[in-house]
């Protein structure tokens, strides 16, 4: 019997089985309920063209790998690649392309990932098209050098939402990659490989971890002839996430299911209440009715995640906002058991170019919210004497 989701973060779904005298296998821990930290930069082999199937930790550790076949089964994919960050892991996936490649990309991306495009992958001589991958017809964008399609969804921070299916459909008749950045939402509330999309790719720093104490990237594949390039491709760049940020991240995944639930519930709470307030002029969160992207997020996912974006009445009341919050932190990421809150124009999107974040809307008003796992009224309350 399958397993479900909440069950799948903490238990593999097929454990190897091995005896606690087998030096072979990675499962060797002596029954040990939380996977060894096997911190380790090399192996010993048993004999001349033998090997414990471990030989060095920049290609594989035992406890990176244990965390790849988790993710992996939580996103439902044939393979997973655990890396340094998040940006580790998109860096690492563009050298699946070369010089003269065209990629389709959202224009409202998590700025890091724009400003790795704009400034190391076009001087790599990889070509982009921008495009509301929610509204515009991207279809029409693709050229005989078209090789994928890049997407977020829900969008950083503007919370736009794209049909993954439907990009999907349009990804396969061209013969192109869909990829989906699925960090707003985790495997838990969405898993765009069963909705048609070819890689997912994670800042694991966030939800996955989910609090803020170490960083991690994912990149989780479909299609079998990603696997042995992506694997060689990893052991050469060396980019491979370390045994202790590994465990990290296994430590934080038994607590998904949970988190994303609270989190959620109190986003929904939060966002009908900022709703209410004189000095907040607009609320975005997919899980109000009145989102555009409402509908499909209801089609496609399980929940609407934990992100709120919304603008203040002028730009001295964000800035007073973010200097009068206590409980809440104003920092940059999001995903923690922490609630943060952070000004995109200054933080998150800053390398991105003023005339394209004005036209993503992301106004010198704008805040973007993660809401964590504190008590609801407490947060509420602390945004209630910021606004004052």
């Amino acid at each position: 019997m399958a397993l479900s989701i909440e069950t799948k973060c903490i238990h593999l779904e097929k454990q190897e089985q091995a005896s606690e005298t087998d030096t072979n296998s990675a499962c060797s821990h002596y029954g040990s309920i939380s996977f060894p930290i096997y911190q380790t930069a090399t192996y010993a082999h048993p004999g001349v063209g033998k090997s414990t199937g471990f030989d060095y930790s920049r290609l594989q550790n035992p406890t990176r790998e244990q965390l790849e076949k988790l993710v992996c089964a939580l996103e439902n994919g044939i393979d997973a690649f655990a890396l340094s960050t998040g940006m580790a892991a998109i860096t690492l996936l563009m050298e699946l392309f070369k010089p003269g490649d065209h990629l389709i990309i959202d224009s409202d991306l998590y700025g890091g990932t724009i400003r790795l495009f704009d400034n190391v992958s076009v001087k790599n001589g990889i070509k982009f098209s921008r495009a509301n991958c929610s509204q515009d017809n991207i279809e029409a964008l693709i050229t005989s050098d078209t090789k994928a399609i890049f997407i977020e969804t829900p969008t950083n921070p503007m919370m736009n939402v794209t049909d993954i299916s439907a990009v999907a459909k349009i990804a396969k008749r061209h013969n192109i990659l869909l990829i989906v950045d699925n960090t707003f939402m985790s495997p838990y509330f969405q898993t765009p490989l069963d909705l048609g999309a070819d890689v997912v790719v994670h800042s694991g720093t966030k939800f996955l971890a989910g609090h803020n104490d170490t960083l991690a990237g994912f990149i989780i594949i479909k299609r079998p002839e990603l696997q042995e390039k992506l694997r060689f491709l990893i052991k050469t760049t060396g980019s491979g996430l370390a045994p202790f940020d590994s465990w990290l991240v296994l430590r934080g995944i038994k607590t998904l299911a949970l988190r994303m639930e609270k989190a959620q519930a109190s986003a929904m709470k939060i966002a009908q209440w900022l709703k209410t307030q004189k000095a907040v002029t607009s609320v975005i969160y997919p899980g109000l009715e009145e989102h555009p992207g409402h509908k499909i997020m209801k089609k496609q996912a399980r929940g609407f995640g934990s992100m709120v974006t919304f603008r203040a009445n002028s730009v001295e009341k964000a800035l007073s906002i973010l200097e009068k919050v206590h409980l809440i932190k104003y920092a940059e990421s999001l995903g923690g058991v922490e609630t943060l809150i952070t000004y995109p124009t200054t933080q998150t999107h800053a390398d991105v170019p003023e005339e394209l974040r004005l036209k993503n809307g992301i106004t010198p008003e704008t805040l973007r919210l993660s809401v964590g796992i504190e008590n609801t009224e407490d947060i509420i309350a602390d945004l209630e004497q910021a606004l004052r």
